[in-house]
């Protein structure tokens, strides 16, 4: 990474392998040359750290060409082209990936275009090691930690975008997290999240009654758990039959019309995700993304935006699906 950015950062020169930076009650140590905090403190953090590490090591189960392009399809969808709308800098813009995992959707969203930019990927577990790889060689400039985002070591509107897809709510608190990386986007910046929606009642209940049983298994017994509610959403979706509800069945949140069984099922019993075109292991994958961690809140559109107003953020995009809630604001300049 080039000086100008360091300083920009940290005000200081990185460390060498085994060299220590302390900001504040910070300390973080380059192992690896990967900048790392200490010891997870939260449980839950810890947890959900152990749990996505072992999710994006598994990468057999997300880096089909199908799998690839439907997510990228999706992401721009949402987003759009981000670098575009943040517009032209007179330096080379910062980017933070707040809860990068393994780089999968930024490499996906910004492709090429990350070679303009100076790349930041933050992520509590190991995965931020897979991040390096896959982002290194695409980024102009890039530096990777590994920390918790509710202790990210950098000042107040440190960068041009944060960009944070289905992270934030895998932390103690939806709305801290938000408060915590909307404060580092500075002014005309762009804040671009999304965080999952509230589902309908007994959806509500049956993911959280999975989910309590599979966060007290490692994670390797916990994805072998999921398998057969997998292979249950798959056979649902073979049968290609269509269900039509009468009327709204308001107490549980269905609402009437034609619908595919196993979409029934889905949007209103339990989450089994299902694609014709994708392995059982692929969606054995999306399927423990969601029952995984132990912090998985899911909030309204409401909520969200006030969220992001209450941190100083112009919203200027809203998409609300059944599955999560995208958010595209801005800093305003004054």
């Amino acid at each position: 990474m080039n000086a100008d950015v360091i300083q920009k950062l940290f005000g200081r020169p990185l460390p060498v392998e085994g060299g220590t930076l302390d900001l504040g009650h910070r300390r973080l140590v380059m192992r690896d040359g990967i900048l790392r905090g200490g010891e997870i403190e939260d449980s839950g953090q810890a947890q959900t750290a152990e749990a996505f590490g072992f999710k994006w090591d598994r990468t057999e189960s997300y880096q089909s060409e199908h799998l690839r392009q439907k997510t990228k399809t999706w992401l721009i969808e949402r987003y759009g082209d981000l670098l575009e709308l943040l517009g032209k800098r007179d330096r080379v813009p910062l980017l933070l990936d707040a809860g990068c995992g393994s780089g999968f959707t930024a490499s996906l969203l910004f492709g090429e275009k990350l070679r303009g930019t100076a790349y930041v990927g933050a992520d509590i577990s190991t995965a931020v090691e897979l991040a390096r790889e896959t982002i290194q060689g695409l980024a102009g400039e890039s530096l990777f930690l590994q920390c918790d985002l509710m202790e990210l070591p950098f000042p107040k509107y440190s960068f041009d975008l944060v960009y944070s897809e289905g992270v934030l709510h895998h932390t103690p608190s939806t709305q801290a997290a938000i408060q915590k990386t909307a404060a580092l986007v500075g002014p005309g910046g762009l804040y671009a999240i999304y965080v999952y929606a509230r589902k309908a009642p007994v959806r509500e209940f049956t993911d959280d009654y999975i989910r309590s049983a599979l966060t007290k298994m490692p994670p390797e017994k916990a994805w072998e758990a999921i398998r057969p509610l997998t292979l249950l959403g798959k056979a649902l979706g073979d049968l290609n039959v269509r269900v039509d509800v009468p009327q709204n069945v308001d107490l549980l949140g269905i609402p009437k019309g034609e619908i595919d069984i196993q979409r029934l099922f889905y949007w209103y019993v339990c989450k089994m995700f299902y694609d014709e075109k994708l392995t059982p292991e692929e969606m054995n994958h999306i399927n423990f993304d969601w029952f995984a961690p132990r912090y998985s809140h899911r909030q309204t559109p409401e909520q969200v935006r006030a969220w992001c107003e209450g941190a100083g953020l112009r919203i200027e995009r809203i998409k609300v699906e059944e599955a999560g809630i995208t958010v595209v604001a801005r800093r305003p300049v004054h």
